[in-house]
């Protein structure tokens, strides 16, 4: 009978080999997501609380469904406060020290313009949810990509929808001097100008409370149209003391900020603000796809919400996007996510997600400009109004474009 020979050196080694990948697997679980937020003034506290709850229920989601690469995530939720110098500081310690592997959220423009850099020069790629200024993407960085509507685009359907109401000759504009709302403005009157209507802008600084001033001076313009681009409660506040000087959404025709889509807050803090129109990313709920349908019912319970904000719907899908390129490069590392992400087609709550421009394909190419260098080229975009003192926002008639619209605006003279 024959001797079986064994080569134990081979076979130590394979064993050794084996465990020590399964030891260095299980050392990087749980795998760690940064997500950016503004949870205290002066940003956008209604719209930070809103990304919060939906990049936890990301979190749930993608856990409940195996995780990513055999662990769980944990997404680690840092407050911005809306402030360039605050972002860029949060997100060096989202990488430095709680050693997340990408990011996703943000809110404000400003945030993603302080931050990206940092997050580029370390090879950490981040995937921008609700910051809409052009030069976020525009300067074609390896590791920064993003799925809300250029800002460019946006504020195209602002004031052309402006443009198009019924006796506007004069509008004017109420900005906060941000990466948002500075260019936002300009593009308003640039388009308004095309159309053969002027403009007058008056900018304020980010978390400014006492509008007095500035409502005075809107007031003695006399316009037939007033353009509203502060976020968060300032969006609020201006509202309402501008209806209370005569000037508000009840008695000229009045675009107001998305933060106005929280409706429970929108109607505490402005009474007066029916008849307020609004920008709303994504198709209307009647719309959604299943996935939408489930996270909205999901969120209404978890908050004791009437729907869910867009802000809220890009959150979720900024971080569903990343768990899935990490998942399909294999890896953690930096390059082969951005790899996996220009490559990835991810069915959101807010329709298929891609980015055709990138590494493989210049924007040029398409004679477009540098801003769609990984950018998501399909957000829906709809002007919606409140029709009824009260209602909730997942309610509210969508009157622009064509293609979505549920009812005609109501114009006020």
């Amino acid at each position: 009978m024959g001797k079986i020979k064994i080569n134990i050196p081979r076979i130590l080694i394979t064993i050794l080999v084996i465990f020590v990948s399964i030891q260095a697997y299980a050392a990087n679980c749980p795998i760690k997501i940064g997500g950016l937020a503004p949870l205290s003034a002066p940003g956008s506290v209604t719209g930070g609380e809103a990304m919060r709850e939906a990049m936890l229920l990301a979190e749930r989601d993608i856990n409940a469904k195996g995780g990513v690469l055999g662990c769980d995530i944990d997404v680690v939720i840092t407050d911005t406060e809306g402030l360039p110098e605050k972002a860029a500081a949060m997100m060096q310690k989202l990488i430095t020290q709680d050693g997340v592997v990408a990011v996703g959220g943000g809110y404000h423009s400003s945030v993603g313009v302080a931050s990206k850099d940092v997050a580029n020069s370390r090879g950490i790629p981040v995937v921008f949810a609700e910051t809409w200024n052009d030069t976020i993407t525009g300067d074609m960085q390896k590791y920064i990509f993003r799925i809300a509507p250029l800002s460019s685009w946006a504020s195209g359907v602002i004031w052309k929808f402006a443009a198009q109401a019924p006796g506007v000759k004069s509008v004017v504009i109420v900005t906060e001097n941000t990466d948002y709302g500075i260019p936002a403005a300009e593009e308003c009157a640039k388009g308004l100008s095309s159309k053969g209507i002027s403009s007058v802008t008056f900018g304020v600084d980010i978390g400014t409370q006492d509008f007095a001033g500035i409502v005075e001076r809107v007031k003695a313009e006399r316009p037939d149209y007033t353009i509203v681009l502060l976020t968060g409660e300032a969006g609020y506040n201006y509202t309402q003391q501008a209806a209370d000087a005569g000037i508000g959404p009840q008695d000229i025709m009045f675009h107001a900020n998305q933060a106005g889509l929280e409706s429970k807050a929108w109607w505490e803090n402005v009474p007066d603000g029916n008849l307020a129109f609004m920008a709303r990313i994504g198709v209307p709920e009647t719309m959604y796809n299943e996935s939408a349908l489930k996270l909205a019912a999901d969120y209404k319970a978890n908050t004791g919400k009437d729907g869910i904000e867009s802000y809220a719907l890009e959150a979720y899908d900024s971080i569903g996007v990343i768990a899935q390129a990490i998942n399909e490069a294999g890896s953690t590392d930096g390059d082969a996510i951005v790899t996996a992400l220009e490559n990835i087609s991810h069915d959101g709550v807010l329709g298929r997600i891609y980015f055709p421009y990138g590494s493989k394909k210049s924007p040029s190419e398409d004679g477009k400009g540098s801003e769609w260098w990984h950018q998501w080229p399909d957000p829906a975009i709809t002007m919606v109004q409140y029709q009824k003192e009260g209602e909730p926002s997942n309610t509210m008639t969508i009157v622009y474009p064509e293609v979505y619209k549920t009812g005609d605006p109501i114009y006020v003279d």
